[in-house]
């Protein structure tokens, strides 16, 4: 893994990716999906290098350079919408998607090496975006950002880990 500088820990079918098969990266999400989970898009699949939970990161402290984090971001309470193409290709947040997020901001932050860089991805369609950076530690503020979509609700943000923060 010694190759490996860049973390996606959220890669679901790689869809943000020129190269989906980047070879300095690590394919990292909670589902295995092989193609054929969404009849309109037969070709679509999720298949991580590693599955795991972004909550639990079985990395190193410092490791990356860089992690991408474009968690599941549409919140229907009871699992409503699991379904859905979109429940599908990104997945849903439940209730407690607080701490869910929260704590995978925390160990996105712990394997980010110093001065290596954290994109974050939100879309707004049922969460305001200055609801989950609420849920960042003190400190943890975006440095820029692009708001993207023909809607306007989708928000990138990059985040340096400066030393000592």
């Amino acid at each position: 893994m010694a190759d490996k500088h860049i973390l996606d820990v959220t890669a679901g079918g790689r869809m943000m990716w020129f190269n989906k098969a980047h070879p300095n990266t690590i394919y990292f999400d909670i589902r295995f999906e092989p193609k054929g989970l969404i009849d309109i898009r037969p070709n679509f699949s999720v298949e991580p290098d590693i599955v795991g939970d972004f909550t639990d990161l079985p990395f190193d402290d410092a490791m990356f350079k860089l992690v991408l984090f474009d968690p599941p971001h549409i919140h229907r309470p009871n699992g409503k919408s699991e379904k859905s193409i979109m429940g599908k290709k990104f997945g849903i947040l439940l209730d407690g998607w607080e701490e869910v997020i929260a704590a995978g901001f925390s160990e996105c932050w712990r394997v980010l090496d110093d001065y290596g860089t954290l994109v974050f991805k939100w879309s707004e369609e049922t969460i305001p975006v200055r609801t989950v950076l609420g849920l960042l530690p003190e400190g943890m503020d975006p440095l820029f950002g692009h708001t993207t979509s023909r809607n306007g609700k989708t928000k990138w943000m990059t985040f340096m880990k400066f030393p000592n923060e």
